[in-house]
């Protein structure tokens, strides 16, 4: 029987994108995304914020790494692999971690004066339209 683990999120991109090369010379491009979820608790309602360490690799890699900024909003499809590493306090963590396979990008680029400027990737054939929410990057903790 066939199996899959697969994932898609909308966020926010944290963090610009990184871009580095296997030994075998294969393009590798890194960046994180927010994803926000509410609760309500108790008639409390609060708000958690999960992140994602997303790859991309090879031609998508270097596409990340030209069009993708701090502070998009994007949409990634991919496989999700939780990893457990030891932090510099020696506090065991959980990284969740997405091989990316598709991304979109959501809503105006934002350009280096801080303006909007570009536009949408046109959707890909059969692609559901999706609404773009509203962000402020100066949230982002980092």
């Amino acid at each position: 029987m066939a199996s899959m683990a697969k994932i898609q999120i909308i966020g926010n991109v944290g963090r610009d994108p990184e871009m580095r090369m296997t030994p075998q010379g294969k393009p590798v491009c890194d960046f994180s995304v927010a994803v926000n979820r509410v609760s309500n608790s108790g008639g409390e309602r609060s708000e958690q914020t999960d992140w994602y360490r997303v790859s991309c690799w090879g031609r998508q890699a270097e596409i990340a790494q030209q069009y993708i900024q701090k502070g998009q909003q994007i949409f990634v499809d991919g496989r999700f692999t939780p990893r457990t590493y030891t932090n510099k306090d020696n506090v065991e963590k959980t990284s969740l971690d997405i091989s990316c396979n598709d991304f979109q990008m959501l809503g105006g680029r934002r350009d280096r004066e801080g303006g909007m400027g570009g536009g949408e990737m046109p959707a890909k054939q059969g692609d559901a339209p999706i609404a773009s929410g509203t962000f402020d990057p100066d949230e982002i903790p980092f």
